[in-house]
This record gives structure tokens, sequence and C-alpha cells, in this order.
């Protein structure tokens, strides 16, 4: 909450050259970028969105529906509302329910191996948990991890990898 706006995007913009020089996106591929929640001081995921439907890429962004999160395909003129948590969505309700390259994931906070800490509703443990597969969860974070999360849940589902301003962390290597 601290970051200005400009710091914000800034970083933002290191996070996003992190994820291109780790990834080999292609045309097709199917990606679920969260939309930041503005007042929180979240990442810019538009750079990443536009790049996205520039590789020709299949882009999805969250929805929640009652106590989970669907898939909405968006494209360049989808049209978005803001939902009661303060979350910008997709106004569409038609949940894609199709296997995902990619989960681009918020995140407070997340320890080295994985563990991710949201705002605690545990909408993304289900999502990840979902019938469909998911390739990579990547969470992307301002901060590199230096603490372990001290309340892991037998429902928590770790992260693949992390990408930071200045760095990648595959939690998949042993």
């Amino acid at each position: 909450m601290a970051l200005s706006q400009d710091e914000v995007n800034f970083l933002s913009q290191k996070i996003f050259e992190q994820f291109v020089l780790q990834f080999n996106v292609f045309e097709n591929q199917k990606v679920n970028v969260f939309l930041p929640i503005g007042k929180m001081n979240e990442i810019n995921t538009q750079i990443f969105i536009d790049y996205f439907f520039d590789k020709k890429l299949k882009v999805f962004a969250p929805k929640i529906k009652g106590d989970k999160i669907i898939s909405v395909e968006i494209f360049p003129d989808s049209d978005f509302e803001i939902n009661n948590w303060g979350i910008k969505e997709p106004v569409s309700n038609i949940d894609s329910n199709v296997d995902l390259d990619y989960v681009l994931a918020p995140l407070l906070y997340c320890d080295r191996f994985g563990n991710r800490v949201g705002y605690g509703k545990g909408f993304y443990d289900s999502f990840f948990s979902g019938d469909f597969g998911i390739h990579n969860k990547i969470g992307l974070n301002f901060f590199f991890p230096d603490q372990d999360v001290a309340d892991v849940f037998e429902s928590d589902i770790a992260l693949d990898g992390l990408i930071t301003p200045y760095n990648f962390i595959d939690f998949n290597i042993n």
C-alpha cells in the first residue's frame, strides 16, 4: 500500500519483463490473468493482457460466482464491472471450464515453497483444484520471499512459480 502509482507501474513492468524472459508463450495458449484491485496497489496486469492479445493467446479473467472463481474468456472489447469486493471482473458469466496453460495469481505474500497468502477467502485454492487442468500456477509479487508461511492448511495449493521484479523462482525444482 505504501508504493506510489509510479512505483507500482515501474515494478509491474519489471515483473512483466521477468515473465517474458521465463516463459515462451505462443498462439492459442490459454492464460487466466487476475485484474488488479486499484486501491490495493496490486500489480498492473494490463501489460500482460495487452501482450497476450498481441501474441494471439486466449485470455481469461477470474470472476467470483458465489463461493468460487470461474474463468471467463475476455477480448479487447469486453465489458467489465466492479464487484462487491472492489475487483474488476468481466460482465459475462460464461465459465470457460477449459485447461489453462498459465494462471497468473495475485497474492499478498508467497514463501520459498510456493505457499501463497491472499486475502483469506480461499478462492484461488478452490480454483486451482477445479475440474480443469492448470499447467503453470504463477504468482506475481513485488517482494522476494524471505519468511515461511506459518499457517499452511491441507486445502492450500502451492504455486508452481513466483515472479518478482528481479527474480523468477521455480518451486517445482527439487
